[in-house]
């Protein structure tokens, strides 16, 4: 029997920072170990971890914003960068805005119109949802994508940013080089290592933070398969 789950661990790319995420080999030896795991936990468990090492007061220099960027276009990242957010909220007493996640239609209209705090909405005592700036055809410059980012950094502390996918798009490594770094997901039934590989190399100017490993599969023990 097997389950999905988001593991925070790190993917093994060579040459990624492994002191920032915790190793998904570790986190299999202790599923295993706990009769009492369940997936939601799990999740909860790893995105703390993620939280609490990324956005460490130790690192040099600090975090305090980041760019999230799949590797392909088909690896959503949107609902991660907010549930990273509602979990440093919970660590933070700073502001904190997640940029372009998903929402409801009516939660954040009008950002255009109106400046970036007043249009995003508060969710809760410190944490903002902030629609994604619209892009035309022709895209945007990186001088206008650090403009934003600029904003961005005004109005909150602390701000989580989901970029397009770094392999479609030279945005996310625009964005990412203004901002203090990125993390990079990847998912484990769609992305090829080599695909991952090209896509390190193409960001070899940009911080990365560490990865984030989605479709993950590990094998439930029959032990806890009795009690789900």
């Amino acid at each position: 029997m097997k389950a999905a789950a988001m593991s925070a661990g790190l993917w093994g790319l060579a040459g990624t920072r492994k002191e920032v995420l915790e190793s998904p080999s570790a986190n299999e030896q202790g599923i295993h170990s706990l009769s009492g795991w369940s997936r939601g936990r799990f999740e909860q468990e790893q995105i703390r971890g993620l939280v609490r090492q990324v956005f460490s007061p130790r690192l040099n220099p600090p975090v305090r914003q980041i760019v999230f960027s799949a590797v392909e276009p088909e690896t959503e990242v949107s609902d991660i960068c907010r549930k990273v957010a509602e979990a440093l909220a919970a660590e933070v007493s700073g502001d904190v805005v997640v940029v372009g996640a998903r929402t409801d239609r009516e939660e954040c209209v009008g950002a255009r119109r109106m400046g970036l705090r007043e249009s995003a909405k508060q969710v809760r005592r410190n944490l903002w949802l902030a629609a994604q700036r619209e892009v035309g055809e022709e895209g945007l410059s990186t001088a206008s994508l650090h403009a934003y980012l600029a904003e961005i950094r005004r109005e909150f502390e602390y701000s989580i940013v989901a970029a397009p996918a770094a392999g479609e798009s030279n945005e996310a490594q625009a964005m990412a080089q203004f901002a203090d770094g990125m993390i990079l997901v990847l998912s484990a039934k769609n992305t090829r290592r080599v695909t991952a590989l090209k896509v390190k190399e193409m960001l070899a100017q940009v911080r990365i933070l560490g990865t984030v490993l989605t479709d993950r599969e590990f094998p439930i023990p029959e032990g806890i398969y009795r009690r789900l």
